[in-house]
């Protein structure tokens, strides 16, 4: 069986591919996925996504399955022991800022009645579909990543700067950034046509 034309990112690592095939791109509709890729790319901030992801599963670990409402109530003592837990990124001002952004996260469920709901009118409820032909043309930022920026920082949230929601945005499927030959544009692309 020929190998598929990809996106370049992921070159040939494993990990990177089976992520790029299966989930990055792909529209997120469940508020859980939606915070563990804020999670996630908060911790990536300055850092490579491939970083990241080979922590993911420690990440998971320390943080509770990524369980917001477990995760909005850490202490100062459960902070302490994920600042000595080597399998993540030991960065206190992205650990606090994961528990502020729990209880932000839940005050935006509350308002919305979803994260969901919430997250997606930045895009008026549509995957903005992008046609690039290289990936030197994807852009860091947009203006929806602007905009969700602004209103995530008035909401409490930290660590949520435009080029971090933007990845944001690429990851759960609100942007499709695959470039146009990647067989995963298209994939993606009629995924968010059958759940119109």
């Amino acid at each position: 069986m020929p190998t598929p034309t990809r996106c370049h990112w992921p070159a040939s690592d494993p990990l990177m591919i089976q992520y790029h095939d299966e989930e990055w791109g792909m529209p997120v509709h469940d508020d859980a996925k939606h915070f563990e890729f804020i999670v996630l790319d908060t911790f990536q901030a300055g850092l490579s996504w491939k970083t990241i992801l080979y922590k993911r599963e420690n990440f998971r670990k320390a943080f509770d399955k990524f369980n917001y409402k477990k995760i909005a109530k850490y202490d100062e003592e459960k902070v302490q022991q994920l600042l000595q837990d080597a399998g993540i990124i030991r960065n206190q001002l992205k650990i606090r800022a994961t528990i502020t952004n729990a209880q932000a996260f839940m005050f935006i469920q509350k308002e919305f009645g979803s994260f969901d709901n919430y997250i997606w009118k930045f895009v008026n409820n549509k995957t903005i579909i992008n046609k690039h032909q290289e990936h030197k043309h994807i852009q860091a930022t947009s203006p929806e990543s602007d905009a969700m920026s602004k209103d995530l920082y008035k909401r409490g949230f930290k660590f949520v700067g435009s080029t971090i929601l933007y990845a944001y945005m690429q990851a759960a499927g609100m942007v499709n950034d695959h470039l146009v030959d990647c067989y995963r544009y298209k994939k993606c692309k009629e995924y968010q046509f059958e759940n119109e």
